[in-house]
């Protein structure tokens, strides 16, 4: 951004580095030379008048706000698979209406800050969040800090882009694949032929069939990224004749009093210190940041300049207008539609895998933030996912020139790994109270892979009475109404989770019951219980292990009278 003599530049997009542990652009960044800015965590809260918010009622209920997360984790255990059909915002609003410790206006403005900073965080409405799966890519957050890139990220791009043929102003509109190679149709009728392609899309252009496929995508692939999310979050930048903001921090907050509008400007991040010049960015998420793609530009930073008056100009510091304003419009943007995903109510991780499979028997793949179960919404794992990717089609053109072919993971079917883990649980290798352990890997080794199941059937079924009764004594239903429903249908329900053949023997020594025994697994372990969905590829793949196990022992053990005849089917 440039005015008045003064330059900037940020990030409209994507804009931080979300950990530097282990993460590959933060390396790339090291090896290009390039510095990071740690983004510092003090972040002053100003309410709606601009006065600060008090630090005791903020500690107070960023605290509150904490429990109920955890509360509502608790409850997607107990619910199992119907946690599926219930959004995060649903639970969390019951939660806060029967448990929360919110009570005076300032506090409830706290509160719906905080629910705004989670649809920051997940680009979308609390109430399209899967309860059971919004965090599932949790276990798997890059340590560190978060960081700026001096200059922009941008400066990423052009390194890795360095002496890389881009055709620029094409705009793609068919892809044909098949035995032969590949096609791409771009405006203008000109096309582009390959072996293979790589389709980077983001998920909203996919999710309104921007691009047409022939043949048509298969049917798993089209369910998948319907069900999928892609959420939204728009920006207003500001380029300043001069820093009037403090210096010692690079976030801070404002709280409004309309609960539809708790998203809108309720961020600043400071770029003054990494961006070359006095560069202030106002974010816009949830609700407002839809409201916000048809609001005049002149009118946002004009809303935009009266908070930041409201709040420094009783300091006696005058605020100046901006040399130069920008403000985004991802969600009518033609080449994204959106900003990026999340897991919506009905879909599940698997959703992930399935955007990530290749079709046309290796020819055209699938990279970007929504094909990586692991590493969604980040611009890692985007990067992660072209390197995966690469490797693919690597694998697809070797074995094509070889005339041999890919051998595909047993984790691909999701379904028949789950008809064989309630096979396998027939015959536990482990049980006590409601737990049951079957055990992957070699039994000398503590470390090999274990999956346990535990029942929640008992306590369900109390749990439905309580919920009945609480029913009556508040406002939003709807959560209770689910719970019971399911409970009315369902007398046995189970949870998963993996864990090493050592933390199984543990867990059976706890003394105290099942009550102790969950306690120790969640606290003492770390552990999180999941629906068999939750349970990811990984499992899926020591379940069958487990199950080739088992057939070669007892292939070894049954007496040789008894192979003769068996079809193969059977044995």
């Amino acid at each position: 951004m440039e005015g008045g003599g003064r330059s900037a530049a940020g990030d409209l997009g994507g804009s931080v580095l979300t950990g530097t542990f282990g993460n590959p652009l933060g390396i790339v960044a090291k090896q290009l030379g390039l510095s990071m800015h740690k983004i510092r965590d003090k972040c002053p809260l100003y309410r709606p008048d601009g006065s600060s918010v008090d630090p005791e009622v903020d500690k107070k209920v960023e605290g509150t706000f904490n429990k109920l997360l955890d509360k509502a984790s608790l409850l997607r255990a107990s619910m199992g698979d119907v946690a599926m059909d219930v959004s995060l915002g649903a639970a969390l609003e019951t939660l806060r209406q029967t448990d929360g410790d919110v009570s005076t206006e300032q506090e409830m403005n706290l509160f719906n800050w905080h629910l705004a900073n989670l649809e920051y965080a997940n680009a979308g409405l609390l109430s399209k969040l899967s309860l059971a799966f919004w965090d599932q890519d949790d276990p798997y957050d890059m340590g560190g800090d978060h960081c700026f890139l001096p200059g922009g990220n941008g400066r990423l791009v052009q390194a890795l882009a360095e002496s890389m043929p881009i055709a620029y102003e094409r705009t793609v509109h068919t892809i044909r694949y098949g035995g032969d190679g590949v096609q791409v149709v771009v405006n203008g009728g000109q096309v582009y032929e390959g072996d293979m392609a790589l389709c980077t899309v983001p998920l909203g252009v996919l999710k309104n069939e921007g691009i047409k496929f022939v043949p048509e995508l298969p049917q798993r692939k089209l369910d998948s990224i319907k069900r999928l999310g892609f959420g939204l979050l728009n920006k207003v930048a500001m380029l300043f004749p001069h820093v009037f903001w403090s210096t010692d921090l690079d976030t801070f907050g404002h709280l409004t009093e309309d609960p539809s509008q708790r998203g809108e400007f309720f961020l600043f991040y400071s770029y003054a210190t990494v961006a070359g010049g006095p560069l202030l960015m106002a974010l816009v998420a949830g609700e407002a940041a839809q409201n916000f793609e048809t609001t005049p530009p002149t009118d946002a930073v004009s809303s935009v300049l009266k908070i930041l008056r409201g709040i420094y100009e009783p300091q006696g510091i005058e605020v100046p207008d901006p040399l130069q304003s920008v403000c985004t419009r991802w969600g009518t943007d033609s080449f994204s539609l959106g900003s990026y995903s999340h897991v919506a109510v009905g879909a599940s991780g698997d959703d992930y895998d399935i955007l990530a499979e290749s079709v046309g028997d290796g020819r055209l793949f699938f990279a970007g933030e929504a094909t990586t179960r692991r590493y969604p919404a980040t611009m890692h794992g985007a990067f992660i996912s072209g390197l995966r990717e690469a490797a693919n089609i690597t694998l697809h053109a070797n074995a094509r020139a070889a005339k041999s072919k890919v051998e595909k993971g047993p984790s691909t079917n999701t379904q028949a790994c789950a008809a064989l883990l309630v096979d396998l649980f027939r015959q536990p290798d482990l049980e006590f109270g409601s737990f049951a352990v079957i055990f992957g890997g070699k039994a000398s080794d503590p470390k090999s892979p274990a999956i346990l199941k535990v029942e929640l059937g008992g306590v369900r079924k109390k749990g439905a009475t309580e919920g009945g009764k609480t029913d009556q004594h508040h406002s939003n239903k709807l959560l209770f109404q689910q719970l019971q429903s399911h409970f009315n249908q369902q007398q046995q329900l189970y949870v998963y989770t993996l864990l090493s053949r050592q933390q199984a023997m543990e867990l059976r020594e706890v003394r105290g019951g099942d009550e102790m025994r969950l306690h120790y697994l969640c606290e003492k372990l770390g552990v999180k219980l999941v629906g068999r969905k939750g349970l990811g590829p990984g499992a899926d793949a020591v379940i069958a292990s487990i199950k080739a196990e088992r057939n070669n022992s007892r292939t070894k053990t049954r007496p040789s009278k008894l192979k003769i005849g068996i079809p193969k089917s059977k044995s």
